[in-house]
């Protein structure tokens, strides 16, 4: 099993395109409503485009009209680490991927959305992949 962690910066140069590298490696934000995600309704796993770690279930997805893919819980709490984001002179929660550090987004809460957590995880489409729910084992 790979250790993500351990990989060089110029593994995940190699891995990545120059667009994965920028958001999930530096930290990155994609443009708004251009997310192949952001509007998605199929069911199924939504995973980490760098490892492959299952993140989110599409039934935990709900329309923000944010701009990105939005999620009210992730799969389970510890397949993500979130952790103080203090860049663009704003203080949000980022969002990264407990196995390989990858950027994936942010989570703000108290919103006001109507989901059962009240929380948005706020998350770059192009930090993940998808595993159409017919294709779970």
């Amino acid at each position: 099993m790979t250790d993500f962690r351990l990989i060089s910066d110029a593994e995940w140069r190699q891995r990545l395109n120059a667009e994965e590298y920028r958001v999930l490696r530096q930290a990155g934000t994609e443009a708004p409503f251009k997310g192949e995600f952001t509007n998605h309704k199929a069911e199924g796993i939504y995973s980490c485009r760098a490892c492959n770690t299952e993140l989110f279930r599409s039934n935990q997805k709900f329309d923000s009209h944010c701009g990105w893919p939005s999620f009210f819980s992730p799969l389970a709490g510890d397949r993500i680490i979130e952790r103080v984001d203090k860049s663009h002179g704003m203080v949000r929660t980022e969002v990264i991927c407990a196995n390989c550090e990858s950027h994936l987004g942010h989570v703000f809460a108290g919103e006001g959305y109507d989901t059962p957590t009240d929380l948005r995880y706020c998350i770059n489409s192009i930090s993940l992949s998808f595993a159409p729910a017919d294709s779970e084992s």
